[in-house]
This record gives C-alpha cells, structure tokens and sequence, in this order.
C-alpha cells in the first residue's frame, strides 16, 4: 500500500467523525468490501451506507426519545390487556398508536374508575408514539402543576412553557386527584390553554367532566378548560371490573390450591 492510500485510509475514519457520521466510520470498510464482493456501484455503496446512518439515527433519537419522556418502562402495549378494552376503545388503538391525533393536534382523555387500566393504556400509546419519533412526556398532573407554580414564583413560568411546548405529546395521569388552590389553578389553565389547537395532552382522571369544578374551583375556568379539551379530543371510557381487583383475586386463588395441594399431599 503506497504512502497516499495509506494516508486516505486512515484520514477517512477522521473526516467522517468530523462531518458526524458515526455509522460511516464503523461500517465503511466492511460495507466497501461486501461492494467489492458483489460488483455494487459507488452509487449503491454511498446508499447502504447513507441508510445505515439514517437507520442508526433513528434508533438513537428513539433511545433518547424513551429517556427524557419518564414513561413507566413497564407500562407497555406487550404489557397490556387489550382484549379488555370496550369494543370501540379497542378500534381506536391502532390510530392513536399511528399518531393521527398528534398531527392534527387532537386532545385523548381517558375516564374511569379507579383500576381501570386508564395510565397503562395512555403510557402503551406512549410508547408507541416515541417509536415513531414523537416527543412524549409522561408526568402526574399534581407533579406538573407544582413545577408550574414554583416556575410562577421564580418569574420563569414563561420558560418552562416554552420547555414545554416542544414536547409534542404531555400525558396528564390523575388530574381527578388535584386539589388545588387558586395559584395552582391558574397555572393548570395556562397550561392547557397555551397547548389548545397546537400541541396534544393526554388525560387520564376518574372524574366526568360535570365534576371537573373540584379541580378548577371557578365555574368559568371549567368551563372554559373544559370547551379547549373536548373543542379537538377523543374520549375513551374504561368501564369494566378493576385491573387490581382481578389480580387479587387470581393471586387468593392461586394461593388457595396451594394450600389445598399441601393439605391433600399431607
């Protein structure tokens, strides 16, 4: 090898690591000998590689994706029962794991008693969003609205909104369960208004809307939060018996023939 092929062959790895390709740099020579094998063209050669890259890429912003939306990592759709669902729940899932509500900048509210599958369900519809590359956030609403109201006293409440607003999905869990004060009822109503018609919240709560004054107190504010959430928004009721429940009961009926089968050994 003459002192020029030498000198190609080692800066090229440099020069890909300068233009950010790291998935050039560790598949290059490799893709160049199976080119060489096959008769591939330099076209087809810069294209394996130039999808390679793109494919990495994907893959990394997913992983990254997956970190900043503090979703349950166990809260997945493999995780989930879907075959529980109310039969038009169970229609809408495709789509809303798809993303079409995302684009159109649609509201999902989930209601229904406690135990009701309401956070894992909106969590396994998250996850499937970040694989697509959708920046979610998952956060309990009493958690969100604490960070706005500190945000509100140090002056920045401005700021975090604006963190916020390149979060294209927010997943509220709970906000039957806010009991808030004025403050932190502002800042709640700030919050959805600055997302109406531009950005999606997911919702779940254990509370129809005719009793969503608990959460705003004022009769106006509900009104008004409650005509920007339902103005572009599907609405999914979980009905049925509770996810804990059930588990109770197999776990008692599990430990009941264990007990049995010892008591006929015996």
């Amino acid at each position: 090898m003459t002192n020029g092929s030498m000198n190609q062959s080692t800066s090229l790895p440099v020069s890909l690591r300068a233009l950010a390709l790291p998935s050039f740099v560790t598949y290059h020579a490799e893709v160049a000998k199976q080119a060489e094998k096959e008769g591939w063209s330099f076209t087809q050669y810069l294209s394996h590689l130039a999808e390679l890259e793109l494919g990495d890429r994907r893959a990394r912003r997913v992983e990254r994706l997956l970190r900043a939306s503090n979703l349950p990592p166990d809260k997945t759709l493999a995780t989930f029962d879907a075959s529980r669902l109310a039969a038009n729940v169970r229609r809408q899932l495709p789509a809303l794991c798809e993303g079409d509500f995302v684009r159109r900048a649609e509201n999902v509210l989930a209601f229904g008693l406690p135990g009701r599958g309401k956070s894992h369900l909106v969590c396994a519809i998250g996850h499937e969003l970040v694989k697509r590359g959708v920046p979610v956030l998952f956060t309990r609403a009493y958690a969100l609205v604490q960070q706005l109201l500190k945000a509100k006293k140090e002056l920045a409440l401005e700021r975090v909104l604006k963190k916020l607003d390149r979060v294209e999905v927010v997943i509220l869990d709970d906000i039957g369960y806010v009991q808030q004060d004025h403050q932190e009822m502002e800042v709640l109503f700030t919050f959805l208004a600055e997302r109406y018609e531009r950005r999606s919240v997911m919702i779940t709560t254990n509370l129809v809307f005719s009793q969503w004054d608990k959460i705003f107190k004022d009769p106006m504010t509900t009104a008004a939060a409650v005509d920007r959430l339902v103005h572009h928004s599907i609405i999914l009721e979980m009905s049925g018996p509770t996810y804990r429940g059930e588990e109770a009961e197999r776990r008692n009926s599990s430990a009941k023939s264990g007990r049995e089968g010892k008591e006929k050994a015996a």
